[in-house]
């Protein structure tokens, strides 16, 4: 053991019993069953719908109380109860104005924080003490572990304890403490959070749902091709750059680069009121915001979409010429254009071309920005990389995020792994090496990384191969030969717009496809799972989210509206509990309102993926890993310092 290291442990434990009495108490966490982890995948934006999710535990909270309170609660006081765990605050407005009489109110406060400490407690039962006091705010902890654990058997302290409630109420603090309960089960009833990826783009709040979990107690993300596009702009792409705003515009949230991250898009409006006019294909798909824009702020979004979308494809051309070994020379579609018949060859065939908007062009060198162009440009990097609130949202994704994470014996991973169509790994040549499987993400990884830490670099490989993870083929986030995007807007005929998917898509339908991958990654192909999101699942056709005899599971089915007549629901979320794995599908989430007045929840069907034989400990799992090297480390020190001579 490195002595300098044991000289820093032992300033926190600086006497034999210290050591003594920690070993023992890790030793024992060591046998409580695992705590309760959460999945959730495919947010884009939909922080309504995502927050509802997390304070509900994916139903967890609820199936607590129908535990506790089998048969003392009727369906209609489960389904209140939980909306006041679900929102602590606007449920008690709601209570206060039904009950204006004060003998009434005090009454239900009373019947209320005995409800929620029994919930309290039961909901924390496999935690230590330790562990519950932390999850308290500092001001109540004292008044609630006196009632938590309070032991009153022979009827010595009941009046104590219904004096403490008593007070609370009459000293004006019952709202507080009931709020402070309530957010406490919350916390309790999920142990760790996964987020499988694609934050951003398409619904309206990305930056709220990040706030949210910068704040949450234990969290993970692996991220998406939309969050890796999001810190590549960041990082100094100006093509991811040129992208996020695009897909703003696309689906209205301009507001998110203005209002939420400050970023000035005068600049690029008024070049895109120079050179574009009103054009069907860029019309933004508008949301329920729609009475909010006049016919003219309409058309302002159709102009920057326009001319945001043509600096992309020029971008594009750039890199594809700097970085043949990408292999996407036929993306470089604006070199293709026939601008005099305004028609296009692609796969041997030639199109008309539609919609075009193509005058800040030069047919003769496509790729070139006009200089009003890179001037724009230069300032939205500038401003983007200068955001404050964006730069602690991107730390944030980096510091919290991966291309994949083994946890607990699965993968998670949000795209897939590059197979070919005999389901051997798809190999990339980077640098004149050869990269497949594990090795490629891993470098993939790495260069995001290296940009990110180098943000004043901006056309170097690293900052490229971000682009390249948003659209190349090799790629684990795109997982597709070629993105569409072009032909969707200026090519009518539909067969120009299909995006093939990588053999992964079909071949994680088969165990051995499964296995073979979890052995890549060095897990126990018998009791792992891969856990995947990024394509919708269209269980409105048929299809089964749980794939390959349980051995893949793929949460993606539609957080996103603009998905959800596609899937016919709103959304996967898993469960994984010392007892097994829990699938839970979600009906469209309304409103809190309509949760808070008719008590309606979103959940619908919890399918069984996995029954664990015997109940999961804390041992068994990435945690339990970090505690037995704990544990070697203290007995190490009680070697080394307390018991030598």
């Amino acid at each position: 053991m490195d002595t300098k290291y044991l000289d820093l442990l032992t300033e926190k434990y600086n006497s034999e019993e210290k050591v003594v009495t920690e070993i023992i108490n890790l030793e024992a966490i060591l046998n409580l069953p695992k705590g309760t982890e959460h999945f959730v995948s495919d947010l884009h934006g939909e922080y309504n719908a995502f927050q509802h999710v997390l304070r509900n535990g994916s139903g967890n909270v609820k199936e607590k109380i129908k535990d506790l309170f089998n048969g003392d609660l009727s369906k209609k006081e489960v389904d209140e109860f939980a909306t006041l765990v679900y929102y602590p605050e606007e449920k008690l407005r709601i209570i206060q104005n039904c009950l204006q009489q004060k003998d009434l109110l005090d009454k239900w406060y009373e019947e209320t924080i005995e409800r929620l400490i029994k919930l309290v407690s039961f909901a924390s039962s496999k935690y230590t003490r330790s562990k519950v006091r932390k999850a308290l705010p500092d001001q109540y902890v004292y008044i609630i572990e006196e009632l938590l654990y309070k032991k009153d058997e022979l009827d010595n302290k009941k009046e104590y304890y219904s004096e403490i409630i008593k007070r609370i109420i009459s000293l004006g603090q019952a709202n507080k403490v009931i709020s402070v309960l309530a957010y406490t089960i919350q916390e309790l009833v999920v142990d760790h959070l996964h987020v499988v990826g694609d934050i951003y783009d398409r619904g309206p709040s990305p930056d709220k749902i990040v706030e949210h979990l910068m704040k949450y107690h234990s969290v993970d993300i692996q991220w998406g091709n939309h969050d890796a596009l999001w810190i590549g702009a960041f990082a100094g792409s100006k093509v991811c750059l040129a992208n996020i705003i695009r897909i703003c515009a696309r689906y209205d949230n301009l507001d998110i680069i203005e209002d939420a991250y400050g970023i000035n898009l005068r600049p690029l409006l008024n070049l895109a009121e120079k050179y574009y006019e009103d054009n069907p294909a860029f019309r933004p798909k508008l949301t329920t915001k729609d009475e909010e824009f006049s016919e003219e702020g309409i058309l302002q979004i159709t102009k920057i979409h326009q001319a945001i979308s043509i600096i992309q494809f020029k971008l594009e051309i750039e890199i594809i010429k700097r970085r043949p070994h990408f292999q996407m020379e036929n993306r470089s579609l604006l070199e293709k254009i026939d601008y005099k018949k305004n028609t296009i060859e692609l796969n041997g065939r030639t199109y008309s071309l539609v919609n075009t908007c193509f005058s800040t062009i030069d047919p003769k060198s496509p790729e070139t920005l006009l200089k009003e162009e890179e001037l724009v440009m230069e300032k939205l990097l500038f401003s983007i990389q200068h955001s404050e609130k964006l730069a602690r949202h991107m730390n944030f994704l980096v510091k919290k995020g991966s291309l994949y994470l083994k946890y607990n014996g699965n993968l998670l991973i949000h795209g897939c792994i590059p197979l070919n169509k005999d389901g051997s790994m798809k190999t990339m040549m980077i640098n004149e090496k050869e990269y497949s499987g594990r090795g490629l993400l891993d470098i993939f990884e790495y260069y995001l990384r290296y940009s990110f830490s180098h943000p004043k670099i901006t056309d170097d490989l690293a900052t490229d191969m971000i682009w390249y993870l948003w659209s190349g083929e090799n790629s684990s986030l795109f997982g597709k030969k070629n993105m569409t995007t072009f032909e969707r807007y200026f090519i009518k005929e539909k067969e120009t717009h299909i995006e093939q998917k990588n053999p992964y898509y079909n071949l994680r339908e088969e165990e051995d496809t499964c296995r073979k991958i979890l052995e890549e990654f060095d897990l126990n192909v018998e009791q792992g799972h891969i856990i995947n999101g990024h394509t919708p699942v269209e269980e409105i056709n048929g299809e089964n989210p749980i794939k390959a005899n349980g051995k893949m599971i793929v949460i993606d089915g539609g957080f996103s509206k603009a998905y959800q007549s596609k899937t016919g629901i709103a959304g996967y979320t898993l469960l994984y509990n010392s007892y097994g794995m829990q699938l839970v599908a979600h009906k469209q989430f309304t409103s809190k309102e309509d949760v808070l007045h008719h008590g309606t929840d979103v959940l619908s069907v919890k399918r069984v993926v996995d029954r664990e034989l015997r109940r999961k400990k804390v041992l068994e799992t990435n945690v339990g890993d970090k505690i037995l090297e704990q544990i070697t480390d203290l007995k190490h020190l009680l070697e080394y310092k307390f018991r030598e001579n």
